[in-house]
């Protein structure tokens, strides 16, 4: 695909789209420290089909986008030390600024209202756009993703293992040791063969490698707390999506978030842990596609609608 570049929020920020001009956007954010080629083409091109236009984008300090060079690398033991004692962190930047890029990326493609799906940290950022400018979009999807809420669920023991220990740089970033980490967090039901991860995990090293982005983008899900209350007052159109078989955001935090949006469907797939296997994208087409098309319905056309409540996929 063509990468193309705007000014976002005074940062530059890389691009590529899918589908006509004309058609309603769905735009995707990705998640922590992870590229915009994460999102499958598959699903990129499948949402397409269903008559959407697809953008995705770099978040900042990843992948071709603007990297905050000039901002403070944190220090991974003194922000683990600040943040077990209740002290305020300092960062270079928040999720909150991250969902002020999404609004500039918005604003730059003169788009008036968006479909909005994010994963995981990109999940958190969808979640407060929603939240706070509520007149730009017409649907809320959040996929494997939490509330903040510091009373849910951590990550299953060895999978905080292996996170403490490649923060602490214990574990140098390589191909097979972001292998060794994919196959952790991956879905149990739509297992990825080895040549199909180390070709993503390859793709992603050859376009941009760049630690530093890690580094700031969790010290910005860190110090930027819950979203309990900024969640309450969501009134869009809203689906949370969860894999039971999540290691890295257990399924109760998908639950959580469900819980506190009004209205909100939650859809839990059975298998799916915290990747975008092959495998799993015609079920996420189907879900995205059809929330983002139901919300564009008449309202007369949504009575006798079903209301909103947790589905089953395995």
């Amino acid at each position: 695909m063509l990468v193309k570049y705007l000014k976002a929020n005074g940062i530059r920020v890389a691009y590529d789209e899918f589908g006509e001009p004309a058609d309603p956007v769905i735009l995707l954010v990705m998640g922590l420290a992870t590229q915009m080629t994460a999102w499958p083409l598959s699903l990129c091109y499948g949402l397409a089909d269903r008559g959407f236009r697809v953008i995705r984008f770099d978040n900042r300090d990843v992948g071709l986008s603007q990297k905050m060079e000039s901002a403070r690398i944190p220090s991974a033991p003194s922000i683990m030390l600040t943040a077990a004692l209740g002290r305020p962190l300092k960062v270079s930047y928040k999720l909150d600024d991250m969902a002020n890029d999404v609004c500039g990326v918005m604003d730059a493609l003169g788009l008036g209202r968006v479909h909005l799906a994010g994963v995981s940290m990109g999940g958190m950022i969808a979640q407060i756009v929603t939240a706070r400018f509520p007149d730009r979009i017409h649907s809320l999807t959040s996929i494997m993703s939490s509330s903040g809420d510091p009373a849910l669920p951590r990550a299953n023991r060895k999978i905080s293992r292996a996170l403490l220990k490649r923060y602490l740089g214990f574990v140098k970033p390589s191909v097979e040791s972001t292998m060794d980490f994919q196959r952790l967090i991956g879905s149990p039901g739509f297992p990825q063969g080895d040549d199909e991860l180390r070709q993503k995990v390859l793709a992603a090293y050859e376009r941009s490698y760049y630690p530093p982005g890690y580094s700031r983008q969790m010290a910005a899900i860190m110090a930027s707390g819950s979203r309990v209350e900024l969640l309450k007052r969501i009134a869009t159109p809203s689906l949370v999506v969860h894999g039971r078989d999540d290691l890295l955001v257990p399924l109760a935090c998908g639950v959580d978030t469900a819980k506190h949006i009004a209205n909100a469907r939650l859809e839990i797939i059975d298998g799916m842990g915290h990747n975008l296997p092959e495998a799993l994208m015609p079920t996420l087409v189907e879900l995205i596609a059809s929330h983002a098309g139901d919300t564009m319905l008449p309202d007369s056309m949504h009575q006798g609608a079903e209301p909103a409540g947790v589905a089953l996929h395995s």
